[in-house]
């Protein structure tokens, strides 16, 4: 059976009316190529369907072009602004990412970021900074250009930008006790390898704990980020007889399932609970009354995290740890108001 023959460089070279040699210099290094030339070049790629062979280049010591985004998930908006910002960066700046999900399983996370360094990739963009001790082994031992994003520590083992999210929690707590409220429940994700959630927890204790506020257990919440399941296991505490007066929610698809399941009930926010958030994610200003909340900026973080790791790639010899701390903001809206 004859195989189709694919266009390669020599066709695009004779199309445009260049050497070959000025076509690699066009896609490595188009600075070196006159604007002109490089416009030719670009129909003539279009004209015959070429495609690159990234692969074979990256066999052959040459840059990828490719860096990788291990993240926990994808099934809710909690890093669709970051990893939108992240992608249309590097896609300025000449990269392609390859996207891969662990579903909070850090060993899982391990084996995908062997399979992505299989793949060639110049660099890595990790979320948060509680990882398995052999994963960051492998990046050291690779001298692998990595970047962990979302969580900002000043020790942190590999450059980082992100908020301090133990700040997040104190700052969700201090506006809710400064509210009057000393009733008050928690709902949390399972902190498992997820150190924005422990540090955010940690936070939100630390500021109830000098308030004098002891949290009942049935008052303690754990429920994974699903809007649907935040607001059954709310409506199981917000259906009984003995409520608190807030709830700290430890991020917006928690609390947003939190607001569904009070209206539900039938209470009325905030006068009859007040609920608080964080992240600040779509829908959280839209949602009726409009979520209280602490602002993660993803989509500088994003951009930010991007430039950074394009550094890392470009200048090997001063791979110094970057750490960039990314200001939170407290942002007062509807569900939250003084105890009654």
């Amino acid at each position: 059976m004859n195989r189709e023959k694919f266009a390669d460089i020599i066709d695009v070279a004779n199309r445009a009316g260049v050497s070959p040699a000025t076509v690699s210099r066009a896609f490595n290094h188009p600075d070196l190529v006159k604007p002109a030339t490089r416009r030719k070049i670009q129909k003539a790629v279009e004209d015959t369907g070429y495609i690159r062979n990234r692969a074979a280049q990256a066999i052959h010591g040459r840059r990828s072009g490719t860096v990788g985004l291990i993240v926990p998930t994808l099934d809710n908006a909690i890093f669709s602004n970051l990893i939108q910002s992240f992608s249309e960066t590097l896609n300025g700046l000449g990269f392609t990412m390859l996207v891969a999900t662990h579903g909070y399983d850090l060993k899982e996370e391990h084996k995908l970021l062997r399979s992505l360094l299989e793949h060639r990739i110049e660099g890595i963009g990790l979320i948060g900074l509680d990882h398995e001790d052999s994963t960051y082994t492998l990046l050291e031992r690779r001298n692998t250009p990595a970047v962990a994003m979302w969580n900002y520590q000043a020790d942190s083992r590999i450059s980082c930008v992100g908020s301090d999210n133990y700040t997040a929690g104190q700052m969700a707590a201090s506006h809710i006790v400064e509210q009057g409220h000393r009733r008050i429940g928690i709902a949390f994700p399972p902190t498992d390898g997820n150190d924005r959630a422990a540090s955010r927890l940690r936070g939100v204790m630390d500021v109830l704990t000098e308030a004098g506020v002891d949290i009942p257990d049935h008052w303690k919440l754990r429920t994974q980020y699903s809007i649907s399941k935040a607001k059954a296991a709310c409506l199981d505490l917000f259906r009984g007889d003995n409520l608190p007066t807030a709830l700290i929610a430890g991020n917006d698809v928690i609390a947003q399932g939190a607001v569904f399941a009070a209206t539900q009930a039938g209470l009325v926010l905030p006068r009859d609970i007040s609920i608080t958030g964080i992240g600040d994610f779509a829908g959280s200003a839209e949602i009726v009354p409009g979520l209280t909340t602490v602002k993660v900026q993803s989509d500088e973080i994003g951009e930010k995290a991007a430039h950074l790791l394009y550094d890392l790639i470009s200048e090997p010899d001063e791979r110094n740890i970057i750490r960039e701390n990314i200001d939170l903001k407290f942002i007062a809206r509807a569900t939250t108001g003084p105890k009654h």
